[in-house]
């Protein structure tokens, strides 16, 4: 067999062949070295997944090496320069780019579910003043699964269709409404006659102004984001998505898990943590310190490298760009502002950080354009998720369509106690 792997097991002296197929060998075909019939076979042992393949996806595409990141095929920077988010959305969710006629339609019923349910806005106000936006959204995306019980019947199609439209319309309803509780300012209703992220804005944003009519640049910028959010392949989020949603549990609670692991700060927090760094410097001229203490081990320099990526984000170059746009409606006035683009040019010219290839990523940008648009730091996650659901939907829909996919039931490594004799409380406690 060309394509295998021949394992010598040296407690019994048997060799196995192990196929090799797309670079990887099955887990079941290694449980069958074994000692003996009675003894389990062999399991791999990989504490957070970070060299195991737990499904096939031909949804996106990463070379971290290469610096390359694809949807369905496309290049990030294609579609970033030439697409917009909902179109993007509909490649994902679709696997294709739509025709003039399919676009129309996906827009129009997206359009057309940007409200919600009186009853889910009554929720969303019962929050205390300071709850968290995130913990606001993931609690209300998963509430939307009582409003649509028939969510749970996830092998038709048609309706599998209708909640992956309900989701991506209502996400940012629930979002901005989320930011606007925290301000204690009135819920913005949906106004359809602005696309999908002025409209966002908009709920954001309007005050007593007759229509919110969001500067165009603001508009791209923010789409721009939502796009290089999409997806990321086998992530902290999309994997809860689909362990979730192995249990074949509506989209809904699926989603909604997705948000619980994005919530978290080593996974949607990296953008925050960069402007914690950036306060934390407080001005330009701290920075030579900062950077000979981050030269030294002393400082980590946020938002510069990346654990995929081992060349330049790919996303970095397309989002520098919106950062751009978006300075030049809001100005870089703001000192965080001002540190940040001064640590970005010692990081592109510094020889320690070409070399180790600390290049500014996704996240660091994102951050800067999040600050100028004056969003506090706990919404951060909250844009990363309403970004996100199209491709935990397209996830979510390709793991409940594969044969292969099973309920999600890791093995473990007993570490504890074994065959202890009981000792009722009576006899203990005397």
């Amino acid at each position: 067999m060309t394509d295998s792997l021949t394992v010598r097991d040296n407690r019994t002296g048997t060799e196995y062949d192990v196929p090799i197929v797309d670079g990887t060998i099955k887990a079941a075909d290694l449980g069958k070295i074994r000692t003996d019939d009675e003894t389990p076979g062999l399991a791999v042992y990989d504490p957070g997944f970070v060299n195991t393949a737990s499904c096939r996806s031909a949804v996106t595409y990463i070379d971290g090496d290469k610096g390359i990141l694809e949807y369905r095929g496309y290049p990030i920077e294609q579609l970033a320069e030439g697409s917009n988010f909902l179109e993007v959305a509909y490649l994902l969710v679709n696997g294709t780019l739509p025709t003039k006629e399919e676009y129309e339609a996906w827009v129009h019923e997206i359009t057309y579910h940007t409200f919600v349910h009186e009853n889910v806005k009554t929720f969303m106000e019962g929050f205390r003043y300071d709850a968290h936006p995130m913990g606001m959204l993931m609690a209300s995306v998963g509430a939307l699964s009582t409003f649509y019980p028939e969510a749970a019947d996830i092998k038709d199609p048609e309706n599998r269709h209708m909640q992956i439209i309900r989701l991506i319309a209502k996400m940012p309803t629930l979002g901005a409404w989320a930011f606007r509780h925290a301000q204690g300012k009135p819920f913005v209703y949906p106004d359809n006659d602005l696309s999908y992220t002025a409209n966002f804005l908009s709920m954001l944003f309007k005050m007593s102004e007759q229509r919110y009519e969001p500067d165009e640049r603001l508009v791209k910028a923010l789409d721009v984001l939502f796009i290089l959010h999409a997806d990321h392949e086998q992530n902290c989020s999309t994997n809860a998505v689909r362990s979730v949603g192995s249990s074949q549990v509506d989209p809904y609670s699926a989603v909604a898990a997705g948000i619980g692991a994005l919530y978290g700060p080593l996974h949607g927090g990296a953008n925050e943590a960069v402007l914690r760094s950036l306060r934390r410097i407080g001005s330009k001229d701290n920075i030579p310190d900062f950077i000979k203490g981050v030269k030294d081990g002393n400082e980590r320099l946020m938002g510069f490298g990346h654990r995929v990526y081992k060349n330049y984000d790919p996303r970095a170059r397309i989002i520098k760009k919106a950062a751009e746009d978006v300075f030049e409606v809001t100005g870089t006035e703001n000192p965080l502002l001002e540190i940040a683009l001064e640590l970005e040019k010692i990081a592109l010219e510094d020889e320690y950080f070409v070399k180790r290839k600390l290049y500014p990523n996704v996240d660091f940008y994102s951050g800067l354009i999040y600050e100028a648009f004056q969003f506090p730091p706990e919404m951060f996650t909250v844009l990363f998720a309403i970004g996100r659901t199209p491709g935990w939907l397209a996830q979510w829909l390709e793991l409940v369509q594969d044969p292969e996919q099973k309920i999600a039931r890791p093995k473990q490594i007993y570490t504890g106690d074994r065959t202890l004799d009981f000792t009722p409380a009576d006899k203990r406690w005397a």
